[in-house]
């Protein structure tokens, strides 16, 4: 294989000749396998110019095998990027055209594959070759400033070569074929005052001392032109607008030497009454401005401040101005920079002088009081209509008026004072008291006839000794029985209601009654304060609980005034340190010490031994109680009650009186411990048995053995004693069938059976000596 191009096909086939091929291919019938084939040179580059405008097709080159001779057999076939669309093939003669217009910036070169078949096999007389074809570069783009339009800033006043800003154009032409790219840099506008380095393109300052205050902005046109700046080359331009930084290069300067004002002489100190303004033609902090008022007549009455926003000086007043006192002012202001540049010191002071005058305006003034405010001072009880000071105002203006004075009762309200409208006496309207009020607080106007000021007047109420003295709180001690003589008991103070002056002093004494008493004494520690202390050795409590003592204080203010205050002191009960065991009953002191929780338990033990004593005496009587029933609903089981008359013991079956026979022996040196039950009174039921001795021997027998048994029922049980006798000269206990009537039954004996009889006596015999004919 070999290609070649127009222009260089006479070299092309120098080489082809030169080089042998590498490969050898075997051809059946021609050649033997071991015969070296001589192949031909495959070029692997072709080359093709970018905007071609012709009308015919762009040649590009050629394509031939060793192996074709002409005669139709060899068939040539393109493959790869571009085939058939931008590149075609004559397939006999292996000629390559390019079909359109190539851009080298949009592709610079082109890869593809070209392969030698037999026309009647279809197969492959050549391995496959690959082969780029080159777009060659024309001068087709201008240079180009990506980054334009430019910004840039270079301070004033600097020299010549100053550093402003370096643009860059950029060219799409191939930069390695001829000067396409090649760029040149040139300014069309913008000189003389800046220049450009043609190859860098680093832009700087051309004339020495550029003005900010003269011109601040510049706009510089640059170019950039490629073939090296060659006729014919493609420029590309931008714009660069450079502004000049400020610098602190003129100092403030006064438009005017003198500055005139006119001030009221009403104005309020610390107001603005004029403002004057010096010229910095600088710009930012290098135009900021100090003013200061240079010392000297005049001056000390005002003061003079910088407005941040319009660097103007502002003149404010610092004590109020009077035209009747002077009608004018003159003095000097001085304005400096407050940030200097050492570059500019040769050009001279950064500061400037002006004269002020001020020229004072006469307005009509309020009526000026010769106070601020009055302080006056009065005795309470002081008399209506005493004097007790006066205010004073004038009118200062020339021409004054006379003045004329009233009490602001709008704000105040009250009329304890009045004033005398042309004199401005003020005098008392009522009775003051001090303890009500101590202090007053109003208002006084003063008028001409156009305009009023106020002043304020505060009247304090002095206090006239009224009250006497007396002790401040306790008014009750206490001493130990204990106590030994000078032993001081209680320090004492002294309160009055009175406004106590400073320097008020109080005094303690025995009234001249107690006086004579050895018990206590008083004693003044001259400080305002006394104590109290024994005068004996050892109290007694069971002798004098309580003592007596009356203390005279007195006060120092005048009239003196003096009270008797009576202190109680209580005789207690010690331990040896002096600590309060108890006073009296109600009051019991505990040991120093006892805690709360301690004290709160003792406290429950007592309250529960109460509640158990109250229950008991409670169950107790309850219990009493219990033996005088004789409803039916007693509780008791063996207890049974009957409304007709039985027939004795046999026939009462509900009692089991073995239960209530004793059968142990009684010592006799044992006595019972229970109560004796009262004597009662029954109504008679049944008539009482004959006398029989045996009965009433047997009885006592039982009664004694009883009362002498410590383990017998008690005397409120029911006991029954059980006797069988024979032959018994009463016969039968029981009333029935006897011939006897109630009337006719004598109960006397009874009284000789003994106390535990005696109730039965004390009823039969009432029923016995009931007598109906008495109360006929």
């Amino acid at each position: 294989w070999y290609s070649s191009s127009v222009e260089y096909c006479m070299i092309l086939r120098s080489v082809k000749q030169a080089e042998p091929r590498e490969n050898v291919v075997p051809v059946p019938g021609r050649r033997s396998s071991a015969q070296r084939v001589k192949r031909g040179w495959v070029w692997n580059q072709f080359f093709v110019l970018e905007e071609y405008m012709g009308s015919e097709p762009q040649y590009v080159g050629k394509l031939h095998s060793d192996l074709d001779k002409g005669v139709g057999t060899v068939k040539y076939t393109l493959s790869g990027d571009g085939a058939g669309t931008v590149f075609t093939i004559d397939e006999t003669t292996g000629d390559i055209h390019a079909i359109r217009s190539l851009d080298r910036e949009e592709k610079p070169f082109y890869t593809l594959r070209a392969q030698a078949v037999d026309v009647d096999t279809k197969k492959p007389l050549e391995p496959e070759s690959e082969f780029i074809i080159k777009v060659q570069d024309i001068n087709d783009n201008e240079p180009k400033f990506l980054d334009g339009p430019y910004v840039a800033s270079v301070p004033e006043m600097s020299p010549v070569g100053a550093y402003v800003l370096q643009v860059k154009a950029t060219d799409a032409d191939d930069p390695t074929y001829g000067n396409s790219a090649r760029v040149v840099y040139s300014i069309l506008e913008g000189q003389p005052y800046f220049s450009i380095d043609p190859k860098t393109g680093v832009i700087r300052t051309a004339l020495p001392n550029m003005d900010r205050e003269v011109k601040e902005q510049y706009q510089v046109l640059i170019q950039a032109k490629d073939m090296g700046g060659q006729l014919g080359g493609l420029a590309g331009t931008t714009t660069v607008n450079i502004t000049l930084t400020d610098v602190n290069d003129n100092p403030p300067r006064f438009p005017k030497s003198i500055f005139h004002l006119k001030v009221p002489e009403s104005s309020h100190v610390g107001s603005a009454v004029g403002r004057i303004r010096a010229v910095d033609p600088d710009f930012g902090k290098n135009a900021e401005i100090e003013y200061n008022i240079v010392p000297g007549d005049g001056g000390n009455l005002f003061e003079i401040t910088t407005d941040e926003n319009t660097q103007e000086g502002v003149i404010k007043l610092k004590k109020p101005l009077d035209f009747e006192t002077k009608k004018a002012y003159t003095f000097k202001v001085e304005a400096s920079n407050l940030h200097l540049d050492h570059r500019f010191h040769s050009v001279g002071p950064f500061k400037d002088t002006a004269t002020v005058k001020i020229n004072v305006l006469d307005m009509d003034e309020p009526p000026v009081f010769s106070k601020p405010i009055y302080t006056m001072e009065v005795y309470e009880d002081t008399p209506v209509g005493t004097i007790i000071g006066a205010v004073t105002a004038q009118d200062l203006d020339a021409g004054s008026s006379s003045v004329r004075y009233f009490i602001d009762w709008k704000n105040d309200g009250n009329s304890y004072f009045t004033i005398d409208a042309t004199e401005g006496t003020i005098a008392t309207n009522e009775l003051l008291d001090r303890e009500s009020t101590a202090q007053y607080n109003f208002s006084i106007i003063a008028s001409n006839p156009l305009l009023t000021s106020k002043v304020n007047v505060i009247i304090n109420v002095l206090d006239v000794n009224e009250f006497p003295p007396e002790i401040s709180v306790p008014y009750e001690t206490s001493v130990c029985e204990n106590a030994k003589p000078g032993q001081v008991i209680q320090t004492i103070t002294a309160a009055d209601k009175d406004l106590s002056p400073a320097g008020q002093r109080f005094s303690f004494r025995l009234s001249p009654e107690a006086s004579n008493k050895t018990n206590f004494t008083v004693h003044d520690y001259r400080n305002n304060t006394a104590g109290i202390e024994t005068r004996r050795n050892g109290y007694s409590r069971r002798q004098q609980e309580l003592h007596f003592l009356p203390v005279v204080i007195e006060d120092s203010s005048y009239p003196v005034q003096s009270s008797t205050n009576t202190m109680t002191i209580r005789v207690c009960r010690c331990d040896a340190d002096g600590t309060i065991l108890s006073c009296n009953v109600e009051a019991i002191f505990l040991p120093v010490g006892l805690s709360t929780g301690a004290l709160i338990a003792i406290l429950l033990c007592i309250v529960i031994l109460l509640v158990i004593v109250v229950l008991y005496v409670a169950l107790r009587r309850q219990k009493k109680k219990d033996t005088l029933m004789t409803s039916k609903e007693d509780i008791r089981d063996n207890v049974i009650h009957y409304d007709d008359e039985g027939g004795g013991e046999e026939d009462t079956q509900a009692f089991d009186i073995g239960a209530l026979r004793n059968p142990k022996v009684i010592e006799d040196n044992k006595i019972r411990r229970d109560i004796k039950p009262d004597t009662l009174r029954f109504p008679r039921q049944r008539p009482p048995a004959e006398d029989n001795k045996d009965i009433r021997d047997f009885i006592n027998q039982r009664l004694h053995e009883n009362d002498v048994d410590p383990t017998a029922p008690p005397y409120d049980s029911l006991a029954t004693y059980a006797y069988e006798g024979n032959g018994s000269v009463a016969e039968s206990l029981s009333s029935i069938d006897s011939l006897t009537t109630e009337a006719d039954q004598d109960y006397d004996y009874l009284s000789d059976w003994g106390p535990r009889f005696k109730v039965l006596a004390d009823m039969f015999g009432e029923e016995e000596s009931y007598n109906p004919d008495k109360y006929h």
